[in-house]
């Protein structure tokens, strides 16, 4: 091994380092794209500060309107009961919890669970739960530990289930497992390396039969079901794409692209309207594309000596920021939401529209984003 050979990456690294630097005050050329037509109105959000927790990645309001629901970094869910009575725990996904007190320790997820997306049925009040490590859970109205439902499928074991969505009338839960190789405290290296083991399946609820409907998708994420029912929606986080497999129609069993974003998608929510609000986690900046489009460059990253979270934030750009977007029935952008300095809000993960309100979920940050529509 050569002397540049040992010195290149410490040079790129370093050089790295010094765009990065200059991308957090907005002028570096990592820093993330204008998206044409975005309003920057999310620095007028209110915050509700998660006390004590901290990822309130998903939210969700239970049958009667209460909540919100939040699942946070811990293990546990917690429920929101208003400004005076602030929040309460609902459930937990791990009975071992001992050592799970700190709000956020990556290296014990696998002891504590992470649970993500959470749905509530409308009918029986039951929470279903998508745990990044004890895969897809339920838990009854009255809360406490969520009971296993399933972590397999075709004899492969979930490594990373994440979000789901339920069609009360055919008594399924359409769900994802985004790789079947990286946990979810791995989620960076899982995009870097481009894997595609991330899975959309079906658990069909009375004969506790789970389907593998799509494979081989690259960072399998958010999950909404459209309003008629006739299609279902996955976010491929690492491609930046919404793929859509009809359910029924003349197009039943096949899969297509329904909308391709200027960032990384995350969880998606449909309102009452049947449109679909998608949370970008980042933009996708020009270290980003040049990470999954050229293969020397990503096998560079890889080698880099640089730490977890400073990888992040060359990837992101440099900038925590927030962008939400809102997609028509049949994809087309309809609005883009920012908070472009992250302001107030960052790193989000999920927009649910209630009564009004915009609610804002993060997987890292300590607090919800509400907004006023």
């Amino acid at each position: 091994m050569t002397m540049l050979t040992i010195l290149f990456p410490t040079v790129i690294a370093a050089t790295i380092a010094i765009l990065v630097k200059s991308s957090q005050s907005g002028f570096g050329i990592f820093a993330p794209p204008e998206i044409p037509g975005s309003r920057d109105v999310f620095p007028s959000a209110k915050v509700v500060n998660v006390t004590g927790a901290s990822g309130p990645e998903s939210v969700a309001f239970d049958p009667s309107g209460e909540g919100p629901y939040v699942g946070v970094s811990d293990g546990r869910v917690l429920k929101w009961r208003g400004e005076s009575l602030g929040w309460i725990d609902f459930a937990h996904t791990s009975t071992n919890r001992e050592k799970c007190v700190r709000p956020f320790a990556p290296e014990l997820e696998h002891v504590c669970g992470r649970p993500l997306g959470l749905r509530f049925d409308k009918k029986t009040g039951d929470l279903y739960i998508a745990d990044a490590y004890f895969g897809l859970l339920v838990v009854g109205p009255a809360g406490g530990l969520a009971k296993p439902l399933v972590t397999e499928a075709d004899g492969v074991p979930f490594r990373f289930t994440n979000d789901l969505d339920i069609d009360e009338e055919e008594d399924v839960i359409y769900f994802t497992d985004t790789s079947t190789r990286f946990q979810r405290r791995q989620f960076l290296a899982a995009v870097l390396n481009f894997d595609k083991t991330g899975r959309l399946m079906k658990y069909d609820r009375s004969s506790k039969k789970v389907t593998v409907l799509l494979q081989g998708i690259a960072f399998a994420n958010g999950v909404a079901l459209s309003k008629d029912r006739s299609f279902v929606l996955v976010a491929e986080t690492t491609t930046c794409k919404i793929l859509r497999l009809w359910l029924s129609g003349p197009n039943a069993g096949t899969q297509d692209v329904f909308a391709e974003l200027p960032g990384f998608p995350d969880n998606v929510r449909k309102n009452s309207n049947g449109e679909f609000w998608v949370a970008l986690h980042s933009k996708k900046g020009l270290f980003a594309k040049l990470s999954l489009t050229q293969p020397w460059f990503r096998d560079l990253v890889l080698r880099l000596p640089i730490s977890g979270p400073r990888l992040h934030s060359v990837f992101i750009g440099g900038r925590p920021h927030a962008t939400a977007m809102k997609l028509s029935e049949s994809g087309e952008v309809l609005e883009v939401l920012e908070d472009k300095e992250g302001k107030r809000l960052r790193f989000i993960s999920e927009v649910e529209e209630k009564d009004g309100k915009l609610w804002i979920g993060s997987v890292l940050m300590p607090f919800l984003g509400v907004y006023d529509l």
